[in-house]
């Protein structure tokens, strides 16, 4: 069973997300334990200190390094030594399917969650042995992006998702964005659902749905296409890929 502890001042806005969706329903049937930890309860004063200003001066404060320590090595001693640990940072590498995956491949995963203007620095030279991104922008504190990196994660353990080629299809998994979705009704307000997905004919829809795959990410992420691997895609979407690559070729000659 994987088994994730999220360390966080603010434990209670974990505890309302996972306790939710396909994260609080993996939870509840045992395929993974991922817990809040309150950073606080590894503090050793009077009155649960967890940040202090920074050396050098300047704004803000920085979460000290004892409990940061002390938590890391409590949830060791009593889960087993973490296969990584991981820090929330907008400094990080960006968080993506390949990451998300190789960490639902891991038994025990710790999650701290920064705040204020950082944490210190020897915790991350020391402990961490990850530092992952959601995005180049800034957020006030590590929980928002640790839920984002908990779901990404759990939903790729075995077991989780109960239609696993739903997680095979989806964006990023080959290297491509996923095609349209449509439901009923067949017509809405006059805009129609294609006719090929009213067919039937299952090997016309998954042509029509590569073509889109392919299609789409030429649109909205064309650097996706530079890195993609033609191996991991399936026939039709190499169909498609090298049609789309031959028309660019004429418009540039």
């Amino acid at each position: 069973m994987t088994t994730i502890d999220v360390v966080t001042i603010f434990p209670a806005v974990i505890d309302a997300v996972l306790s939710e969706g396909v994260v609080g329903r993996a939870c509840s049937r045992g395929l993974v334990d991922v817990k809040a930890r309150d950073l606080r309860d590894y503090t050793s004063d009077r009155h649960r200190v967890v940040d202090d200003m920074p050396f050098g001066g300047g704004p803000g404060m920085v979460l000290k390094p004892e409990p940061l320590f002390a938590a890391v090595e409590g949830i060791a001693a009593e889960r087993g030594q973490a296969d990584a640990v991981v820090l929330m940072t907008p400094q990080g590498r960006a968080l993506s399917h390949a990451e998300a995956l190789r960490f639902s491949r891991m038994s025990r995963l710790v999650v701290l969650c920064g705040r204020y203007e950082g944490i210190d620095e020897r915790v991350t030279e020391t402990l961490v042995t990850d530092e992952i991104s959601i995005g180049d922008y800034v957020v006030t504190g590590g929980e928002l992006p640790a839920l984002v990196l908990v779901d990404a994660v759990v939903r790729l353990v075995p077991g989780v998702v109960g239609d696993e080629s739903s997680v095979e299809q989806d964006s990023f998994v080959r290297g491509l964005l996923d095609h349209p979705h449509y439901t009923r009704p067949a017509v809405f307000r006059g805009l129609a659902a294609p006719d090929v997905l009213l067919s039937g004919n299952h090997g016309a829809i998954e042509e029509w749905r590569a073509r889109q795959r392919v299609a789409r990410t030429r649109a909205r992420r064309p650097d996706l296409l530079e890195k993609v691997e033609a191996a991991a895609l399936s026939a039709d979407e190499r169909d498609a890929l090298a049609q789309v690559l031959d028309k660019a070729r004429e418009h540039s000659s």
